[in-house]
């Protein structure tokens, strides 16, 4: 067990507060009632903005929206933080200086499974290396969950005999914002994929931002592994001084040790063994970050003892994940693809350098305070067009209108309108919006799925010719 010496009896008639009701408030909530522990759920949002989610709470947590009482704060034993609230409000600030516990979701869930432990974080990448490593694991016949910042809770596995058990390895996406509030939290395997300017909305500057990541090793030991990509600066400068040996990637160079590139082959090399994984050309995952995703999900995968060929089945077979370069449809010969999870600059330049193909590109959302500057470069290549949508539409057109043709839109549907009427046929439509979705939408997977449908309402109404 990752914590023995903690059991579910230690909830018994302790005092929670859970900060935020979305997925992972609501899991933490259900979790620790059932448990015995005494909770009180609070949210800025009032009942009928929270929707239907307040009916799947157990009736005997207590609810306290509309706004956070700061007397709510002080007296519990533990406050759990929900992802998208910021730990510097003044009501959090002021239970800590009390002395208040402050943990996220994913440090409770933590305190509670079995079996071993592998994190995931970085600015870009992370769902498509969590999700890679959890379907290497099953294609080699080992238990595992798959949980986090990708989507399912970890606490909604603890009480799941099935799954909660010595040998289960956990696969969990962390986000940064999770990372601020993990006290416990050891990663036997923990990945720093990258990191680049992101959220800058929530963080005081770039370094706060990195320390947030850097996290992901502070409780690491002799015995676990780091495994860094060493061609990132910053997840180098991250690593540095970390207690866990270092098992780094390259996309760009060979390694002494490590995982790299050799000939257009992903191979392994460490101590005494060395493999040949794949070739580059089996991938059907497109763009350098996508490679650089195979090193490191194939890097863990070693070192959990995964045999090569569940490790090259699996990454051959590997689809990439919903909402990240998804093929949707080619309709009169223009291929659409949807990329909503390119949230950040970083993470639309890389959809862009996927693709050689001209692109008419649709851009734009909430503004992270963002520097859009390095965008110019990105699409003086191959980009054609760019449609922009969303409050960050001025910002990003006063940055771009000098190097590509700039056509503003009012909604997605619109947007996808004026694609298809620009776009040839050989050319790519790629929604990579370089913004944050809550302008617009309730999150990336909204903005996603409303992309898709007006495609595919686009393509109904014409002549279809998907493949």
């Amino acid at each position: 067990m990752t914590n023995p010496e903690l059991t579910r009896t230690d909830l018994e008639g302790k005092e929670f507060l859970v900060v935020g009701l979305a997925r992972s408030g609501l899991a933490a909530a259900n979790f620790l009632i059932t448990h015995g522990a005494r909770v009180t759920v609070t949210d800025l949002q009032t009942r009928n903005e929270l929707g239907e989610i307040v009916d799947r709470l157990s009736s005997a947590v207590q609810l306290s929206l509309g706004g956070h009482r700061p007397d709510e704060f002080l007296g519990v034993d533990t406050i759990v933080l929900s992802p998208g609230v910021p730990r510097s409000i003044p009501v959090l600030q002021a239970a800590a200086s009390e002395g208040v516990e402050i943990i996220s979701e994913v440090e409770l869930g933590y305190r509670f499974i079995e079996g071993s432990f592998v994190g995931v974080t970085g600015s870009n990448g992370k769902t498509t290396t969590t999700t890679l490593i959890g379907e290497i694991l099953r294609k080699a016949g080992k238990k595992q969950v798959v949980a986090g910042n990708i989507g399912t809770p970890l606490t909604s596995f603890i009480d799941d005999p099935s799954v909660n058990d010595k040998e289960t390895t956990f696969v969990v996406e962390l986000s940064s914002f999770q990372l601020e509030t993990v006290v416990q939290l050891r990663c036997n395997i923990a990945l720093m994929l990258n990191i680049t300017p992101d959220h800058m909305d929530r963080y005081a500057d770039f370094d706060a931002y990195r320390a947030a990541k850097s996290r992901i090793f502070q409780n690491q030991t002799a015995k676990d592994f780091a495994v860094v990509n060493v061609d990132d600066p910053d997840a180098l400068a991250a690593s540095t001084g970390i207690e866990s040996r270092l098992f780094p990637f390259s996309s760009e160079r060979q390694l002494e040790t490590g995982a790299f590139l050799k000939s257009n082959e992903l191979q392994i090399r460490w101590k005494k063994q060395e493999l040949s994984i794949l070739s580059v050309d089996d991938l059907k995952l497109k763009g350098t970050h996508n490679i650089e995703n195979a090193l490191a999900a194939a890097s863990a995968a070693f070192l959990l003892g995964v045999s090569k060929k569940a490790t090259v089945d699996a990454i051959r077979e590997f689809p990439g994940v919903e909402h990240r370069l998804e093929f949707v449809l080619r309709y009169r010969g223009v291929d659409y693809y949807n990329d909503s999870k390119a949230t950040n600059v970083d993470s639309a330049i890389r959809a862009i350098q996927a693709f050689d193909q001209p692109l008419v590109l649709i851009m734009g959302g909430l503004d992270k305070h963002t520097d859009f500057s390095t965008l110019r470069a990105a699409i003086s290549n191959n980009v054609v067009q760019v449609i922009l949508l969303g409050t960050a539409k001025e910002k990003l057109a006063s940055v771009l209108s000098d190097r590509v043709k700039v056509v503003e839109s009012d909604s997605l549907e619109n947007a996808v309108q004026i694609a298809s009427q620009s776009a040839s046929a050989g050319q790519i439509v790629l929604l990579a919006p370089a913004c944050a979705s809550f302008d617009m939408f309730d999150d990336y997977e909204h903005r996603g799925r409303v992309f898709k449908q007006s495609v595919r309402r686009l393509s109904e109404r014409g002549d279809r010719k998907d493949i």
